[in-house]
């Protein structure tokens, strides 16, 4: 059985990392003689995984103009509304290794949330018009997302799988019924715990995770973490331990905590990861914090699937769904308007630390539950193919 993930742009983003690991590692674990491939935007980024089969460069390429495929595209979508030739050819990477493949998981959780998907639309197409199965792997998508087109595109896939229960519910209301529910991959991942640096306190550090995407959003959030930050150092006794996670250019966690770092490191009670470590070595520092307050998600399943206290900044659906999930409630996630607030914000903090064993009572009960969703998802894929 060869199966290839897509939709996938590099592991410098360390949750798309946790997403091919533990996959990988969940197929592999469940599906005798499975082989999993994966077509990635950045494959170099990639190495780091080593249970893959193979990594091959997915990246999208330019039409060179005036070329023959220039002129061919330029005629099909003036003159016929057609880009599906151009769209082949932009993904050619990716659709030339179909053939060989019986199953395809477009492996991006989030792609969907983000407007229009041309590219993996006409990706979907080839796989069915060459007989194979298309699945839709761990996703979130919300119905503010949803359109005529991405549903459509949706009815192709042989196989949905909701990583939360709003994204499941929604999608059923829409009448597929090639959806069922699962977990996120990512809570089964395993951790490697290296040397805790100068200054961690063991059992009393915050993790903290701020990210560009968050502070584009909502300009003014960045104020009211720095508000956060000072509230956390004059109250309480712990460290704070700033966490980058996703580290591309254009989207860097690691330079927006360095700003913070630089701003507060007078007070000894401020240190900053690297920005160099895989997602298995954030979440096993992750995993012996005594808090954790995160914008990005596989920063926060990190630490929720390790029993650590949980705070989430400017939620998605899927935010709001994983909380949902575990809780019963969205517990501690704060919407984008909401993080702007710094009385807000402070609250929540005071909130989470007046329930900490109530809350970590409530993670042990529930994690191993998701664990087994997350499982389910394999299950799934095993039974389409038998």
């Amino acid at each position: 059985m060869k199966i290839m993930m897509f939709a996938h742009d590099g592991s410098l983003n360390r949750g798309c990392e946790a997403i091919v690991r533990s996959s990988t590692n969940l197929i592999k674990e469940k599906m005798n003689g499975a082989q999993v491939f994966l077509a990635s935007g950045k494959p170099e980024t990639d190495r780091i995984i080593s249970k893959l089969d193979g990594i091959y460069d997915g990246s999208a390429r330019g039409i060179k103009r005036y070329s023959y495929e220039w002129f061919l595209s330029s005629i099909k979508v003036k003159l016929f509304k057609d880009e599906s030739y151009a769209l082949g050819k932009i993904h050619n990477n990716i659709v030339k290794h179909i053939p060989d493949m019986d199953i395809c998981l477009s492996i991006g959780g989030d792609n969907y949330c983000y407007g229009e998907q041309p590219g993996w639309y006409e990706i979907n197409k080839r796989v069915k018009a060459q007989g194979k199965k298309l699945v839709l792997w761990g996703c979130s998508i919300g119905q503010e997302d949803m359109s005529d087109r991405k549903l459509e595109d949706l009815k192709l896939f042989d196989l949905i799988l909701a990583r939360e229960t709003l994204t499941y519910h929604m999608l059923r209301s829409k009448g597929l019924r090639n959806v069922e529910l699962c977990a996120d991959a990512a809570f089964t991942m395993e951790k490697e715990e290296l040397e805790l640096p100068s200054g961690w306190q063991v059992g009393n550090t915050v993790g903290l995770n701020f990210s560009p995407l968050v502070w584009k959003k909502n300009t003014k959030s960045q104020e009211a973490v720095r508000d956060l930050i000072t509230h956390i150092l004059k109250t309480t006794d712990m460290t704070i331990a700033l966490t980058p996670h996703v580290i591309e250019g254009g989207n860097n966690d690691y330079e927006v905590l360095q700003k913070y770092y630089e701003e507060f490191q007078h007070s000894d009670r401020v240190i900053l990861l690297p920005s160099d470590l895989n997602a298995t070595q954030y979440k096993g520092y992750i995993s012996r914090m005594r808090f954790f307050i995160g914008a990005r998600t596989h920063a926060t399943i990190a630490a929720y699937s390790n029993f650590v206290p949980t705070m989430v900044l400017g939620y998605s659906v899927k935010s709001k769904g994983i909380a949902k999930d575990i809780f019963g409630e969205e517990k501690l996630v704060l919407s984008i308007d909401e993080i702007s607030n710094s009385l807000k914000l402070i609250s929540k903090f005071d909130e989470m630390m007046r329930e900490e064993e109530l809350i970590r009572k409530k993670l042990q009960v529930s994690i191993p539950g998701i664990k087994q969703m997350s499982y389910k998802a394999v299950e799934y894929l095993d039974k389409l193919v038998q």
